[in-house]
């Protein structure tokens, strides 16, 4: 096992495009950590570079304590599970799983020790026999983690290795992967474009846009603390709700925020929070509400927080809850970080303009009787609101 470490990394193409720019990552042994990030962004290049698939423009690769630059792929001693499985169609799976160790002209008996190790951490004992057609889709996603598993490497590769696979598997394959990964102690960068795996794979997460790292940590603080807009857009499902604001003081030293028409009370313990805010009293903000920190105010007893008034235009039953939606008359945030954001899930950013409105989404309880086209009053917990600077996307924080 070993540590990866990424230094002053980049990734020019000879065209001119630059891919990755000026990287710098250190993978801990046994480290699980995830690459995420929008379609083009620079994490699967990021990958490739570390596997040997792609040339090192800049900077250096290490892998335990060698520098990998200029060490070919097949002497780096990490293995690759790619998103399509890449099973040879004529050979069974156990012949599949030890193919790399037969190239490699290993004896006999240890390719059989390993292939049959790899099988019972898998659960593929009953397959051994089989051809790849006659497998479901998690099976052949588990016989090329098993071809990994088998060369024993220094490093798992994984890049989106569940993205064609069914919801359901893709739930059950990655309570899979964290599984092995945590019982093998195999240090493993995992590339994907799925948000909710990365949050719940990663012992860390790094997020990347345009080929440049945005932030990295546990997937908590991703969370609780993005470092600006663009993390703040990216992580959390439904999407944190980002709109305009003017922060103005109030009595007995709290805040209020203008969102349009209307105001929300802000406790001064956020300035104590958040001291550099005091320097944006009177100045535009751009505030983060994410959708599970608003409920029905007529379902909350406390008097803590603050509420919108507006009208329910659509109102999605879930089950374990609802999602509401609505509109507020404060001016909709357009920046270069949300204009990647709306890239990112097909919207057309030549029609993504400043408007005086600002759509909503809110996680309700189920219990709530809001029905579309009827009024709602939005409870919010003003505690945990986010603030970013309009001009940098920066989070607004300390001093």
């Amino acid at each position: 096992m070993a540590e990866v470490v990424l230094s002053h990394v980049g990734k020019v193409y000879p065209d001119g495009t630059r891919a990755v720019r000026d990287l710098n990552l250190d993978i801990d042994d046994k480290e699980f950590l995830v690459l995420v990030g929008p379609s083009g962004c620079g994490k699967t290049t990021a990958l490739r570079m570390v596997a040997g698939l792609e040339d090192i423009s800049e900077g250096e690769v290490r892998i335990g304590d060698r520098v990998v630059n200029r060490v070919p792929a097949r002497d780096r001693d990490v293995a690759m599970v790619f998103q399509s499985y890449a099973l040879y169609p004529h050979l069974s799976v156990r012949d599949n799983i030890g193919f790399g160790l037969q190239l490699r002209k290993l004896p006999k008996n240890e390719i059989n020790r390993r292939v049959e190790e790899a099988a019972r951490i898998l659960g593929l004992e009953d397959y051994l026999d089989r051809k790849p057609r006659n497998l479901s889709g998690g099976q052949r996603q588990r016989v090329a983690m098993g071809r990994a598993i088998v060369r024993e490497p220094q490093a798992f590769l994984m890049d989106e290795p569940l993205s064609n696979l069914d919801a359901k598997l893709r739930v059950q394959m990655r309570a899979e992967i964290a599984r092995i990964q945590r019982d093998l102690g195999v240090t493993t960068i995992y590339v994907t474009h799925d948000q909710t795996e990365a949050m719940t794979l990663g012992d860390r997460v790094a997020v990347m846009k345009k080929g440049e790292l945005q932030q990295v940590a546990e997937p908590q603080v991703l969370y609780d603390h993005p470092t600006n807009l663009f993390v703040a857009g990216f992580i959390g499902s439904p999407a944190m709700n980002l709109l305009q604001g003017t922060l103005v003081g109030a009595d007995e030293g709290d805040l209020e925020l203008d969102l349009g028409s209307q105001k929300l009370q802000i406790d001064r313990v956020v300035l104590d929070q958040r001291p550099a805010l005091r320097g944006y009293l009177g100045k535009k903000v751009v505030v983060g509400i994410r959708p599970e920190d608003m409920e029905d105010a007529a379902l909350v007893s406390d008097e803590g927080g603050s509420r919108l008034q507006s009208t329910a235009d659509l109102v999605e039953a879930m089950g374990s809850d609802v999602l509401v939606h609505f509109v507020v008359d404060a001016p909709k945030v357009v920046t270069d970080d949300t204009k990647e954001l709306a890239r990112d899930v097909g919207t057309d950013v030549l029609g993504l303009e400043e408007k005086p409105q600002t759509d909503m989404v809110a996680r309700f309880s189920p219990r709530t009787r809001a029905r579309v086209g009827e009024p709602v009053t939005v409870h919010i917990d003003t505690d945990r609101l986010h603030y970013f600077d309009p001009d940098s996307g920066l989070s607004i924080w300390g001093d």
